[in-house]
């Protein structure tokens, strides 16, 4: 058994005395550029993944853990205990594009107001630097009591959760499964249980029209900000609109739409800067009709969040209701693809998925091809493990919020028993800070030094546990 007092007196002071060194740590890796990139020799996911991989590492040999990695897919730290059964936790380095509207360097963290502003800082390298300085706690903890851990506890940090999470599937065909493991990369206090992912691109015919270019969205599961096309058309009989500016092109007009940014799991209060664009062309009959009919299924496609325009609202006991984004939009060759993101509950399979996007897709003359259906999944909210959690959570904050099930997909269903942790909030934040996915990703400070306690008494609760 734990030394549950010694813990409760130490974890504070623990805390203090590492603050500014935790912050130090956490602006190394954030300031590193870890989008995927083309792999390279030892560096699968590119150059910048890799790059936060060593750097983390490196700080995780620091603190005096014990390091390794997989082949560059992902690397973990350890604190040894009497088992070599492993409670875990895991995070990821790779972090999507910065996007557009950033007051600061999105790969220059700072501090502003006491709120902590760079890409990653809470998805998902402010939580990995946290779990790095939690199992610096049990490595202290077992220097200073001369005890051993019960189980072996592993920091697992991944680098491709943003692009499809290939590195924990490589990691888990050549390691052994955890006896449980949490990831920080959603909300507080638990998740559950996740629903099911399912992308996929409309492909337009070959068109030869008005349309020269359109781009827009940083990333499939990104709303996108920004987005614009390139059309042949008279600059000077058109408007500009609120959202919309134009620019004139030689015998085009460049009209750029400028929505709001967020995450796909949560796209309340976005506005999709393609269907702006998209909009924008049909309502000044700007495209011919062969690109209209592609551009009508977009704008059905983007009406709305809730996948109702095409029939697939849904919900159940479980989960909130299924969400439906447009992430990516691209012309090559006169082909248009675009790309949606949809998070789903129970109530719906992927086959009634692909139909639905099939027959949208027959509207506009275009092919949709299915890229991904990842089923829903949860584990029961009353297990012993998820009430250690709780209890840590409740401890540290006073809440009383309730386990949940959510739209975003972690490395928890990747696991045979695993949850999401933390340590996003839904507090509200200052005009200059953003969420995460969003221009200027922000987190409190005060409250992710609040977030490491928790995770302190909750890893020293499970260890207690039999698994």
């Amino acid at each position: 058994m734990m030394n549950q007092a010694w813990i409760q007196e130490h974890v504070d002071s623990f805390i203090a005395e590492n603050r500014e060194a935790l912050l130090r740590d956490m602006k190394t890796v954030i300031d590193i550029d870890s989008v995927e990139a083309p792999a390279e020799p030892n560096a699968p996911y590119g150059a910048g993944v890799r790059k936060a991989l060593d750097a983390a590492l490196a700080i995780a040999r620091d603190l005096g853990l014990s390091t390794g990695e997989c082949d560059g897919y992902m690397g973990y730290a350890d604190v040894k205990g009497d088992s070599d059964t492993q409670l875990a936790t895991i995070t990821h380095l790779d972090v999507v594009p910065a996007g557009n509207g950033w007051d600061s360097d999105p790969f220059g963290m700072i501090e502003k107001e006491g709120w902590l502003i760079g890409r990653g800082v809470s998805d998902d390298k402010g939580p990995a630097l946290l779990t790095l300085y939690m199992a610096k706690f049990f490595k202290e903890y077992c220097d200073q009591t001369g005890e051993t851990l019960p189980y072996t506890l592993r920091v697992l940090l991944g680098c491709s959760e943003e692009t499809g999470m290939t590195d924990v599937d490589y990691y888990l065909e050549r390691n052994p499964m955890p006896a449980f493991c949490f990831t920080p990369d959603a909300e507080f206090p638990v998740g559950y249980g996740e629903k099911g992912g399912f992308g996929g691109v409309f492909v337009s015919q070959k068109l030869s029209g008005n349309l020269r270019d359109f781009a827009g969205g940083v990333a499939g599961n990104v709303v996108p900000d920004r987005a614009s096309a390139l059309v042949k058309a008279d600059f000077a009989s058109l408007q500009e609109t609120e959202n919309v500016k134009l620019a004139a092109e030689g015998d085009c007009v460049r009209i750029t739409g400028y929505g709001i940014g967020g995450h796909a799991s949560k796209p309340q209060g976005t506005v999709n800067a393609i269907g702006l664009v998209v909009n924008y062309l049909l309502d000044n009959h700007l495209c011919t009709p062969e690109e209209n009919e592609y551009l009508a299924m977009l704008r059905t496609l983007l009406s709305c969040t809730d996948g109702s325009s095409f029939g697939i609202a849904c919900q159940d006991e479980f989960f909130d209701p299924l969400t439906c984004i447009g992430g990516t939009i691209t012309m090559e060759d006169g082909v248009l693809r675009q790309s949606i993101d949809v998070r789903f509950p129970t109530a719906i399979t992927g086959e009634e998925l692909i139909q639905k996007s099939q027959a949208l897709a027959a509207t506009g003359h275009a092919e949709f091809v299915p890229s991904r259906v990842n089923k829903p999944f949860y584990i029961h909210p009353e297990s012993p493990a998820i009430d250690v959690l709780m209890n840590a959570y409740r401890t540290v904050t006073g809440s009383d919020k309730k386990p949940f099930t959510m739209g975003g997909g972690t490395y928890a269903r990747h696991f045979a028993n695993a949850v999401s942790f933390g340590p996003d909030d839904d507090a509200e934040k200052p005009a200059f800070v953003g969420n995460m996915h969003g221009a200027n990703e922000g987190v409190n400070t005060e409250f992710m030094l609040s977030a490491l306690k928790i995770y302190i008494l909750a890893m020293a609760g499970l260890m207690d546990l039999s698994f």
